[in-house]
């Protein structure tokens, strides 16, 4: 049997971080969601069993945790690609998407949200 691209879903990964550019927002740290897509081949993983053959998306998570929480961002955008970098950086990995939203950003909205995506094959 040939299988498709296996498909991490991170679902709504509650963090809080400085971001923006208000006093407000740079004095206090706020509420942001994220969710992350990562596509790779689970050939391997899925034959083996074994975790050398998969990717570790909790060591990713980690990684995203301790970035968000621990810098500073002015724009949405920045925060988005320094995630998608994370997400991203592993050899196999061939397909990452982020959506950051920022809870309560807009006063009759429940979030501003920023997708950003790449290829890499």
């Amino acid at each position: 049997m040939q299988l498709n691209q296996a498909v991490i879903r991170i679902k709504n990964l509650r963090l809080r971080t400085f971001i923006g550019i208000k006093d407000d927002e740079i004095k206090n740290k706020q509420d942001v969601v994220i969710n992350v897509i990562i596509n790779y081949p689970a050939d391997s993983a899925s034959e083996s069993d074994e975790m050398d053959n998969a990717l570790n998306y909790r060591t990713i998570t980690k990684r995203i945790i301790a970035h968000v929480e621990n810098n500073r961002f002015h724009l949405l955008e920045k925060l988005t690609s320094d995630v998608l970098e994370i997400a991203s950086e592993h050899d196999w990995v061939t397909f990452a998407s982020v959506e950051v939203d920022k809870p309560h950003a807009l006063r009759f909205a429940d979030s501003v949200s920023l997708t950003l995506s790449c290829n890499k094959e």
